[in-house]
């Protein structure tokens, strides 16, 4: 049986880097899953990124909330749902904000992953931009999602042709 020794080792060969390389973060379908991301796919636009990474967030946090939150039993959970995800869409968006003007160091942020961060998210203007995508994309997101579950009859329907 194969050591770990044969699998895991230091990123780059480094030690000093405190990162390690293992099959599950180093193979090729994991750098290229990673690298078609909004966060590092290139060409992109800070708010192309924040549109894309906001219309995710927003539709996948209406589910947790309408299905699981606190009022899932009352008569308005897919409201709720709405309200909750877009809330903490607006929460996230205030600290992407506030990222922005925390000056972070690109050495800093550069040192801990093999890909290099956007050049349009290494200022502050970039990450305004990136901010307010964010918002309007995770509002979409969250009211799109909001629309597909509250339309589950209607879609079926036009799925089946009409046949129950």
């Amino acid at each position: 049986m194969p050591s770990s020794a044969e699998y895991i080792k230091p990123y780059n060969g480094d030690p000093q880097i405190g990162n390690l390389e293992t099959p599950m973060n180093s193979s090729g379908f994991t750098k290229a899953f990673i690298g078609n991301l909004p966060a590092y796919r290139q060409g992109l636009s800070p708010q192309r990124r924040g549109l894309e990474v906001g219309m995710a967030h927003g539709y996948l946090l209406y589910g947790p909330f309408a299905l699981l939150g606190p009022l899932r039993d009352s008569d308005v959970p897919s409201i709720a749902g709405l309200l909750a995800a877009g809330s903490l869409v607006v929460i996230l968006t205030v600290c992407l904000s506030l990222y922005s003007g925390a000056n972070v160091k690109k050495e800093i942020s550069d040192a801990t992953t093999p890909f290099n961060p956007p050049e349009g998210l290494s200022t502050d203007e970039g990450w305004s931009e990136f901010a307010g995508s964010f918002l309007i994309g995770g509002i979409g997101g969250a009211t799109f999602a909001y629309l597909l579950a509250s339309n589950i009859p209607l879609l079926q329907s036009v799925v089946t042709g009409g046949h129950s």
